[in-house]
């Protein structure tokens, strides 16, 4: 399995490795596109797996005779664009063509969710990814499901389930060390929803960075909705409040964008007089502020692989972690927070 045939010889990954003069661990972690191998080796291992036309997915090897190659993905927010980079990053993993994926959208609703469920497992799904439209713990869908589940984004409540979700922790973190290696000192949050896990986890990361710096948030966190209008009127009120803050933390593009527009208005300039950062990285909308938008990324892509990952080792009787496992996230730079030349 995992070879291809080439008139009656099955050429396999030991074939590759001799042609391109390596050893098979190598082989296997070029084509699984491993970090730990040199681009000249990984090059060179394609190479020759192109020359005896091997279609290594890895991936699918796991999925013997008797498997179905399908997985289903099971959402709550099909229009939510956490959802679509989280979906890509899964289909890339799967592998053009290798593994069908049956997308369903539950809406947010348990019930809708509860017969999707039923229709994905009497297809004969060998797994399944769970994607949820915000990282609040939600209701796990039990133990007693026949095949591999994995939560992806909002990871589930019961601590026996395989749940992976972007650690907004260290994104609060980075964003504040960010503006403090800026020189900034005097620094504001404007944030979304306060019932939101990830709103409050970025603010406990963000005062982790200040408390490390010796520095304290000017006023208390703001509070309401993650839209551009109330980062405008936040923006208004905080710099009429507080005129001498010098950086504004926000706990989404969307209230950074709001923010920029309010600055703008009162003749404050960005980033020499105030610097601004986002967090989501949605380039529609950080390439397109004036000046463009430094953000934190969340990794969403890298986020759906991982959990399409998970659950071929899963299938493959490959023990994979219990609990929440938190991945990086990764700080964007642009010009709202360092001039530009």
């Amino acid at each position: 399995m995992g070879g291809n045939e080439t008139g009656s010889k099955v050429v396999t990954l030991s074939d590759v490795a001799k042609r391109a003069g390596v050893s098979i661990a190598t082989a296997s972690k070029a084509l699984n596109d491993r970090d730990d191998v040199a681009v000249a080796t990984r090059q060179r291992v394609l190479r020759a797996a192109d020359e005896l036309s091997f279609t290594p997915n890895a991936m699918a090897r796991g999925l013997l005779a008797g498997r179905t190659r399908t997985v289903g993905l099971l959402t709550s927010d099909l229009e939510g664009r956490f959802m679509i980079p989280i979906l890509m990053g899964a289909e890339d993993a799967f592998g053009a063509g290798q593994v069908s994926v049956f997308l369903c959208d539950a809406r947010g609703d348990a019930i809708r969710e509860q017969h999707h469920l039923k229709a994905l497992l009497s297809r004969r799904v060998d797994g399944i990814i769970v994607v949820g439209r915000q990282t609040d713990p939600r209701p796990s869908l039990g133990q007693d499901i026949p095949v591999p589940v994995v939560y992806a984004y909002a990871p589930s409540d019961d601590p026996r389930d395989p749940s992976l979700t972007p650690d907004n922790f260290a994104g609060g973190r980075l964003a504040v060390e960010h503006l403090i290696a800026c020189g900034r000192t005097r620094i504001a949050h404007i944030t979304g929803d306060p019932s939101y896990a990830a709103a409050q986890d970025r603010i406990a990361g963000a005062r982790a960075a200040l408390d490390a710096a010796g520095l304290e948030l000017v006023g208390e966190p703001m509070f309401s909705e993650w839209t551009e209008h109330w980062g405008r009127d936040a923006a208004a009120l905080l710099l009429q409040r507080h005129p001498d803050v010098d950086a504004i933390f926000c706990g989404s593009d969307q209230i950074a964008r709001g923010v920029l527009d309010t600055a703008r208005d009162l003749g404050r300039t960005v980033p020499e007089d105030l610097a601004v950062i986002g967090y989501d990285n949605w380039e529609l909308l950080t390439t397109n502020s004036r000046p463009e938008l430094t953000s934190i990324d969340a990794n969403l892509q890298q986020l759906g692989r991982q959990a399409a990952k998970w659950v071929f080792d899963a299938i493959d009787d490959v023990r994979i972690g219990e609990g929440v496992t938190r991945l990086p996230v990764k700080l964007v730079i642009r010009g709202s927070t360092i001039r530009r030349r």
